[in-house]
């Protein structure tokens, strides 16, 4: 049987440490996956849910976006997997007699994982103006609500339609319709927050802002590069593809301020050999400092254009823009500045180059560490200056590989979820449902935030996600939300989003991956798109959660149809009925999708969207080629006596759920409130291993932001560098301090001093 969920929040104050880990995986994840899973689903149904993760005739993982191979494992998941489906699929339940013991307030003062263990939603609850407490409501009375909001706007804009990248293709096709046809682009979503670098910089240099590799490419390829990416946590299934590249004689370099098990050495569950003794994965760690990659990769690029031979000439001349000045800002790079900024060795560097140079097929993959940071697109940019200078994009085994997180997070990008759409694709959208939309861009997640903390924003609406518990600057975001009329939230489960409401506020619980979803046209499918390009279809086999509970789609089409009337002339009722109805338009307004139902249907294990630069080494930018660019070398100046922190998940966590309060991989077991230091910066300033202290950032806005009582733990971090977990440091991420053209908030890279706490 399941086990109830927590009475009350566990006590945090004393985690435990141990010294890191130095494997991933194993006997270990078995244990934790089965313990957790019996936890949430019991024995039977654990067996029954977790043999359909991933597979062609079961549903899509909710977490991470990773790709499958076409010959699946019976055990198709990781881990971290096995988590977010049992999260999901719990028996345990949040009824009305829930929320009538529990008042806003009260929920306000729980931890994230307090209010993630409680259970599925099980029916529409409703905060009136004034109330201390969420009540049951119903849909027709919920949507309503949204439309007296919606509808009593001065403007369109004044709404905010936040998209989580759990959204399906079908759902977040309608939501942006709905909200075009409303009259606006403020389609924000966690794009913003994460990737967003990667697709500024790719769609500049290559002309999509995608990756340009398949798997076949990993495991093809003679040397990959994994920076700023943690896969033992973040994606462990990628472990996998790095273990059979190594296997057919690829060589790795991890580039990473901290060490992380699953890149050292990956104890594959699925075989003997693998749990007994593991496979070696990183042949070169080069431990860089925070912020420092855009130094190392101009370095680089400078070391291959002084070697005879190394540049592809041939690629350079035929499919390339913009290469000398690249290549004389490359030649002015600076061994004493890169190595200040790297906290490199010369010795590490030169070996990296060897490397480089022996290598005949190159992929870059990479991932928060490299995309949270001021400098993140002229970082990302010089690492595709780096693939460009020796062909390595559009050759087999080799290309960009930005891997991304939640599972169809670029399925929705895809699907026209951006405030920035292009003419091409609203022309397609207008033309295929007879509606005018806005051709003025929209709110970002900053800038949405910013909107609403100026009374800009009046209505925010989120399909699902944790928006509270994923944006920068806590204090600052918390009370935007509260300046709203009206606060909506689609979800499974509950977070701290739902303890930060607008004067009105609607929780609308939805289906989730691993739910039966039958509509008036027989039972449904719905489909994504992952980190490298491949759309497939997600069909839950569990009975729903709740008779109460409605789809993203139908509460999409009922919503436009609350809000637009019967004056709105497309058939929301259709598409709720039928999501194949949905695809038939998506097929004629998304390039890449044409015959989209057909091709489900001959195509079990789903099919690849085109990709210009791999398919036929196009570059469809302005100038018609890949762009080499020139940017000035950046990397973060910290004043002495400070520490340059990244905020960073746990293991026991996918974005903002936290499965638990242990990070075994890198040795803390119950609490979250540690900071990681290393031990020569610890003493220089006074804090012993075990110490508290208070982390402070400081911007130059001024303001003190401050995340109180966390444990000092000595940990072989880089030098002048310190981690730590979020949301719980996300207080101390200003919200102006974005990276540049993306405006994606600087995770990775705040400076902090750290003073003695009373905490203990």
């Amino acid at each position: 049987m399941a086990s109830k969920p927590p009475a009350g929040d566990p006590v945090q104050d004393a985690p435990q440490v141990a010294p890191p880990q130095h494997a991933a995986a194993g006997l270990p994840a078995i244990g934790h996956t089965l313990r957790m899973s019996r936890a949430q689903m019991g024995v039977a149904r654990t067996a029954r849910t977790l043999l359909k993760v991933n597979q062609k005739d079961g549903f899509d993982c909710p977490g991470c976006a990773w790709p499958e191979g076409d010959e699946r494992h019976v055990a198709e998941f990781c881990e971290n997997g096995a988590k977010a489906v049992a999260e999901e699929a719990t028996l345990r339940r949040v009824t009305p007699d829930f929320f009538a013991a529990h008042p806003i307030a009260d929920l306000a003062t729980r931890s994230g994982y307090w209010l993630g263990q409680q259970g599925r939603i099980t029916h529409p609850v409703y905060a009136a103006e004034g109330a201390d407490r969420y009540e049951p409501v119903s849909w027709e009375r919920a949507f309503a609500i949204i439309a007296e909001e919606l509808t009593a706007l001065g403007s369109p804009d004044e709404a905010v339609f936040y998209t989580s990248g759990r959204t399906s293709n079908e759902a977040a096709f309608l939501l942006q319709l709905f909200a075009r046809e409303f009259g606006t682009n403020n389609l924000p979503d966690c794009s913003n927050m994460c990737h967003e670098s990667s697709g500024s910089a790719l769609t500049e240099t290559i002309g999509i802002g995608k990756g340009s590799v398949s798997l076949e490419d990993l495991h093809r390829a003679d040397l990959i590069i994994v920076a700023g990416q943690n896969p033992g946590t973040n994606h462990p299934r990628m472990l996998s593809a790095l273990e059979k590249a190594k296997a057919s004689g690829a060589r790795i370099i991890s580039v990473n301020p901290l060490p992380e098990a699953g890149l050292e050495r990956f104890k594959n569950p699925q075989t003997p050999q693998g749990m007994i003794k593991g496979a070696s994965l990183t042949d070169l760690f080069l431990q860089i400092r925070i912020g420092g990659d855009q130094a190392l990769f101009r370095l680089l690029n400078k070391l291959v254009l002084e070697t005879d031979g190394a540049v592809d000439r041939r690629f350079v001349e035929e499919h390339t823009h913009g290469f000398e000045e690249f290549a004389a800002a490359a030649t002015a790079a600076d061994w004493d500045e890169t190595l200040a900024a790297t906290g490199l060795t010369r010795d590490e560097i030169e070996r990296a180059l060897r490397m480089v140079l022996a290598s005949q097929r190159t992929i870059v993959c990479w991932a928060m560490g490299l995309t949270q940071h001021k400098h993140s697109v002229a970082t990302i940019r010089e690492v595709v200056n780096f693939l460009l200078l020796r062909g390595n994009i559009g050759r087999p085994g080799a290309g960009v590989c930005p891997v991304r997180g939640h599972s169809n997070v670029q399925g929705d990008r895809t699907m026209g979820i951006f405030e920035r759409p292009s003419a091409g694709f609203l022309d397609a959208l207008d033309k295929e449902f007879g509606i005018t939309s806005p051709r003025h861009h929209g709110l970002d997640v900053v800038r949405a935030i910013q909107a609403l903390r100026d009374g800009r924003a009046k209505v925010f609406f989120a399909m699902g996600g944790n928006f509270v518990g994923a944006t920068p600057d806590t204090g600052v975001t918390e009370a935007a939300m509260r300046r709203a009329r009206l606060t909506v939230h689609v979800s499974t489960k509950l977070n701290r989003s739902h303890a930060v409401t607008g004067t009105r506020a609607l929780i609308l619980p939805t289906l989730g991956r691993t739910d039966k979803d039958v509509q008036r046209g027989g039972k449904q499918f719905v489909t994504v798109e992952d980190s490298m390009s491949l759309v497939h279809a997600s069909r839950g086999n569990l009975p729903p959660a709740s008779p109460h509970l409605l789809s993203e789609p139908a509460i999409v089409a009922r919503m436009a149809r609350a809000v637009l009337g019967e004056a709105s002339a497309t058939p929301w009722e259709e598409f709720e009925a039928d999501y194949a109805t949905i695809r038939d338009r998506i097929a004629r307004v998304v390039p890449g999708f044409e015959d989209f139902n057909a091709r489900l249907a001959a195509n079990p294990g789903g099919f690849a969207l085109p990709h210009a630069p791999r398919d036929e080494r196009r570059f469809p930018t302005r100038t018609g080629r890949a762009n080499f660019t020139a940017a000035p070398v950046e990397y973060p100046r910290v004043p002495e006596g400070r520490l340059l922190l990244q905020t960073l998940r746990s293991h026991d966590q996918y974005n903002t759920t936290i499965y638990g309060l242990d990070d075994r991989y890198r040795g803390i077991r119950g609490g979250r409130r540690v900071v990681l230091v290393h031990p020569d910066d610890a003493r220089e300033l006074g804090l012993a291993d075990g110490a508290y202290t208070d982390l402070v950032s400081e911007w130059t806005d001024g303001t003190e932001r401050r995340a109180p009582g966390f444990r000092v733990v000595h940990y072989p971090t880089a030098r002048g560098c310190a981690a730590a977990y979020y949301p719980e440091t996300n207080v101390l991420v200003p919200l102006d301090s974005t990276a540049d053209v993306s405006n994606t908030p600087a995770s990775k890279s705040v400076v902090v001093r750290l003073e003695q706490s009373p905490s203990a």
